[in-house]
């Protein structure tokens, strides 16, 4: 017999600020672990105001962790240790496995169109975290979308909706990433895995999460333990990211940008990074 997840725990988005001074909302984090295993983090960004958000994200490194970037408004140029050079745009994704150490930045191009967009950290296991770092950038147009009868309209990133898969490929978690929007008073469900770990984020709206809880803008839904999920939207329509994946139940030693197992592997990779040391290898 089927059974609907039932709301576990609701977060409210937090104002921090980051990189060289984006201002942000965080979703979720390190005072949450490791509640959402196998995801560490989600910020959302967005504000139309260029002082919020221009000075960017400067180069700087990442080791045993995948990132993901997706874009709903503004560009942002991104560069890379393996020698990567794309603009991020609207509707766009950035899935970059850092494995054992890449270098990066991420940059906003302009100021005139505002910005609004995600980034997902996503944890991998200690057998793949020194694995050959890559990067895929996806433009919008390779992300298929459904529309289902009731007018729900989701975008598949990564996973697998109504037998169309998101073009994102090759990675270790193997998370489910969607972005959904549900018109106004109507009901959307959605099968899950039963050992996924499944969160939803309001980024826009509001609706009546597991019939049982209202969730408004700038939240995060945690689901307990079942077999599928139900929204139904309010009056304004809800826009969500549903995000999905199997728990990997490890021991996680994190420090900025870094993520690993153990104290000493940490030390190893700052050490290597103060010694130029940091890049294992180029693809």
């Amino acid at each position: 017999m089927e059974t609907y997840r039932k709301v576990k725990k609701i977060i409210s988005s937090k104002k921090v600020t980051d990189g060289a001074g984006v201002k942000i909302n965080r979703v979720f984090g390190f005072y949450e672990l490791p509640m959402f295993d196998p995801f560490l983090l989600l910020d959302h960004f967005k504000s139309d105001d260029p002082a919020d958000y221009m000075a960017g994200f400067p180069w700087h490194p990442h080791r045993g962790i995948e990132t993901v970037t997706y874009m709903l408004k503004g560009i942002v140029e991104h560069g890379d240790s393996l020698g990567n050079s794309s603009v991020i745009g609207m509707g766009d994704v950035q899935w970059m496995t850092a494995g054992s150490g890449i270098i990066h930045q991420e940059m906003p191009k302009s100021e005139l169109f505002g910005i609004e967009g995600f980034q997902l950290w996503v944890n991998l296991k200690s057998d793949n975290k020194m694995c050959s770092p890559a990067y895929q950038g996806i433009a919008h147009e390779e992300i298929p979308e459904v529309i289902t009868e009731n007018k729900v309209k989701v975008k598949i990133i990564s996973g697998e909706y109504n037998n169309k898969k998101g073009p994102v490929k090759g990675i270790y978690a193997d998370p489910k990433f969607m972005d959904i929007v549900i018109p106004p008073n109507t009901t959307f469900e959605f099968d899950t895995n039963t050992e996924d770990n499944v969160f939803t984020y309001v980024y826009k709206g509001n609706g009546m999460f597991a019939e049982e809880t209202n969730v408004n803008a700038l939240h995060v839904v945690l689901y307990e333990e079942g077999d599928k999920i139900k929204i139904t939207s309010g009056k304004e329509g809800v826009g969500i990211l549903l995000i999905a994946g199997k728990p990997i139940k490890e021991k996680i030693a994190w420090r900025g940008p870094i993520v690993m197992n153990t104290e000493e592997e940490l030390l190893m990779a700052f050490a290597e990074y103060d010694n130029n040391a940091f890049i294992r290898e180029k693809n």
